[in-house]
């Protein structure tokens, strides 16, 4: 999780320090320094070749993060989900209760018509 929020973090810092955008021009790239960084915090120990490896590969990560910022999406509104809502639930009708008595009956443990449970806090 300290991994994932670091990355986020890195993610929108490189992201908000770029005045422009365009794809062509580009180039977001973690340093060794930075990949070092977040496998500290992840508490990995990375050999030079690995450093290298996964600078080129999260480097990669955040220019195409970087590219899904081009796509205009003001028209778009908010969507929190992209499945159909519906309403799984029967309908809200007033019955009557079934009988104290029988309720209780499935209870461990009854008194004075209320539940018993045992003590929370001694």
């Amino acid at each position: 999780i300290i991994l994932h929020l670091d990355f986020q973090f890195s993610l929108r810092h490189k992201l908000s320090s770029l005045s422009c955008l365009c794809y062509n021009s580009l180039v977001m790239s973690l340093t060794v320094d930075e990949v070092r960084h977040i496998a500290n915090l992840a508490r990995l120990q990375l050999t030079p070749e690995e450093e290298r490896r996964y600078a080129q590969q999260l480097s990669s990560i955040l220019e195409s993060a970087a590219r899904l910022l081009e796509v205009d999406t003001a028209q778009i509104p908010p969507t929190a989900t992209v499945l159909p809502l519906r309403a799984p639930l029967r309908p809200d009708i007033a019955r009557p209760c079934p009988p104290r008595e029988k309720i209780l009956s499935n209870a461990p443990e009854s008194e004075a018509g209320m539940f018993r449970v045992p003590p929370v806090l001694e």
